[in-house]
């Protein structure tokens, strides 16, 4: 098992010093007082499948280990409630807010509202967009996976399993979520080097298990000539794998799935023989996100992006993960 400690990578660019690829910090910045205890606010975009309640339990692990105050919300799938929530945070004077955004977008005013008020935000999992917010100047940093490679990884191992020559589903996660966007964008991008692969069909499921199920029962009636799924997170696989076995099809064999998490269901239906790949996207924030914390606080800038170095599980190594899953 990996040690959830040693999770983060430096993404690429800035001098890597120490664990978490240190460099000086910027001028524009709220500060963070040094002190043993911590008020921390942390905004959870939902809790409705394993990966974002297992990704809480991370968070709350942590605080009561190092005798932390956790302030925790819960948006239930709301970027407008996700917004008042950080307000919340703001006016209850935490020391820090570590934020998972909802959508890219909807989550600018809570992010520049933290800065306004001089408390450092870290983003958690998902980003905002780019354009409108950057790491370093108006959010400490991001700390989370690279969705891009994420994608990229899934296709490759689709490739590999279909001979190059697929006709695809995709099921999409949120819309403006930046996982979402980023996925989708990964995959397109291996695949338009192989002209045998196809999307004949993509739609969002919302990440939700029971939307995909739904979702993809509609895209496969609509289009029984598909070979293969890709889906955007294991919560939605399983949707799809139900209305599958529900139609009389065999997941494996009459599609071959691609998903991304990491879950314990996934990873059992992929020693199975239900899914290929199942490319990982680790939950396990909180030791990473607190000590980057600790870290800021001595006056030491985080790197604005902190990458997770995930993993890819297929059928010749997923029983050794399997005990971890979660």
């Amino acid at each position: 098992m990996i040690n959830r400690r040693s999770l983060l990578q430096i993404a690429a660019g800035g001098a890597a010093i120490g664990a978490f690829g240190l460099r000086p910090a910027y001028a524009n910045m709220p500060k963070l007082k040094e002190k043993d205890t911590y008020k921390i606010g942390f905004a959870q975009t939902e809790s409705n499948n394993p990966w974002r309640l297992q990704q809480t339990k991370s968070m709350q692990d942590e605080a009561k280990k190092r005798g932390w105050q956790l302030v925790y919300t819960d948006a239930a799938g709301s970027a407008a409630k996700q917004v008042a929530d950080v307000r919340s945070m703001i006016a209850q004077k935490v020391d820090v807010i570590l934020l998972a955004p909802r959508e890219e977008r909807p989550l600018i005013p809570a992010v520049m509202e933290a800065k306004k008020a001089g408390i450092p935000l870290f983003l958690i999992d998902r980003g905002v967009d780019p354009s409108l917010a950057k790491g370093g100047e108006d959010y400490v940093a991001f700390i989370g996976s690279d969705f891009v490679e994420e994608g990229r990884l899934a296709a490759e191992a689709l490739v590999k399993a279909v001979d190059g020559k697929a006709k695809i589903i995709e099921l999409v996660g949120t819309v403006g979520s930046s996982p979402a966007n980023d996925r989708a964008k990964g995959f397109a991008d291996y695949i338009k080097d192989h002209p045998g692969m196809e999307v004949i069909a993509s739609q969002s499921g919302d990440f939700a298990r029971d939307k995909g199920r739904q979702v993809f029962e509609t895209l496969y009636q609509a289009h029984p000539e598909a070979t293969a799924l890709y889906s955007h997170n294991d919560e939605m696989t399983m949707g799809a794998i139900a209305a599958m076995e529900a139609a009389g099809k065999v997941p494996g064999k009459d599609l071959i799935i691609a998903s991304i998490d990491g879950t314990k269901d996934a990873a059992q239906a992929l020693q199975d023989g239900k899914v290929v790949v199942v490319v990982e996207c680790n939950p396990n924030f909180g030791p990473a996100a607190f000590d980057a914390v600790v870290k800021y606080s001595k006056g030491e800038a985080v790197a604005p992006r902190l990458v997770n170095k995930d993993r890819v599980f297929t059928k010749d190594n997923v029983a050794a993960y399997l005990p971890e899953a979660y």
